[in-house]
């Protein structure tokens, strides 16, 4: 069962939505070609906050949510090395 009333991306939709928000591209839904898709909270150039990022189709109502990236960090912190 899925959630009611709650419309989400499939998975490749998803995905390549955020590849173009992390790429600073136009947001254009994958799934029904609608430039109105918003983007919260708003990009404020590179200086921005590392944090939770929500798109929004304002068209078909879809919507996606990710953790973006702080900037100037491409890869995940190095594990702890066991003694």
């Amino acid at each position: 069962m899925g959630r009611r009333g709650i419309k989400e991306y499939r998975a490749p939709e998803a995905l390549i939505l955020i590849a173009a928000d992390r790429e600073h591209k136009l947001l254009v839904c994958p799934s029904c070609g609608s430039a109105g898709v918003d983007r919260s909270p708003r990009r404020e150039g590179d200086d921005a906050p590392a944090g939770r990022v929500t798109l929004h189709c304002n068209a078909c109502g879809r919507s996606a949510v990710y953790i973006d990236r702080q900037p100037g960090r491409d890869s995940l912190p190095e594990a702890p090395r066991l003694p």
